[in-house]
């Protein structure tokens, strides 16, 4: 099982409740610098960059599973208990995963614009110029896993015990959401909440988004 060391920008409130924010493709722990002082009111807020992005190790070997061991293992080194996890669109597959897979490491689940996997036409999108904030074979290596998913998803939304907010798009997302709709159906104790500023909620609509997402924490 390979480990990655994942960066984490922290803000803390000396509160009991933890919340950890995980990133999707392509972005680091700093996409959520408009999320995190809002949620840090009343909360340590943890941001963490995956594996091959940001500050975070990049081994050059990328999968949504061993994207997971490294977010259950920094998890487990926060030593907070469970914690309240919130993941945008890669970063929300990850978090699906860690909630299943290790029950007793997540409270409370928020997934922003995920939809259950299916099958879809393969396309690699073409690099960009330039440097990049992340690992490029990130790209090549997770996205086929998402274009062709594994079986296992369903089962995995099935095994989230934690309860579940998921925040939609809307329809100028890039994620079907008929897709979204099936997962919140697949998932034991899910709800869905539509905020209508396409795949990036929590950067387009920081305040509405918090405002969800809070509401949902304290209830």
């Amino acid at each position: 099982m390979l480990r990655g060391v994942l960066h984490p920008r922290r803000r803390r409130a000396s509160a009991e409740a933890t919340t950890v924010l995980l990133p999707g493709t392509g972005d680091t722990a700093a996409t959520w610098d408009a999320v995190g002082p809002v949620l840090s009111a009343d909360r340590d807020v943890v941001a963490l960059s995956l594996r091959g992005h940001g500050r975070s190790d990049r081994p050059g070997t990328y999968s949504i599973a061993w994207m997971a061991d490294d977010v259950a293992t920094a998890l487990v080194a926060l030593e907070h208990g469970p914690v309240d996890l919130v993941g945008h669109s890669l970063g929300g597959l990850v978090a699906m995963l860690v909630a299943a897979r290790e029950p007793a490491l997540v409270r409370r689940l928020v997934l922003e614009d995920v939809g259950l996997p299916q099958p879809r036409l393969p396309s690699l999108p073409a690099r960009p110029d330039g440097a990049l904030p992340f690992d490029w074979a990130v790209v090549e290596q997770v996205r086929p896993e998402i274009d062709q998913p594994a079986g296992h998803w369903p089962y995995t939304a099935r095994a989230v015990a934690a309860p579940t907010l998921v925040v939609a798009g809307g329809p100028t997302s890039s994620v079907p959401q008929d897709g979204i709709a099936d997962l919140v159906a697949a998932m034991p104790d899910a709800r869905a909440v539509t905020v209508d500023a396409g795949h990036l909620v929590h950067e387009r609509e920081p305040e509405q988004f918090t405002a969800h997402v809070r509401a949902f924490l304290a209830s």
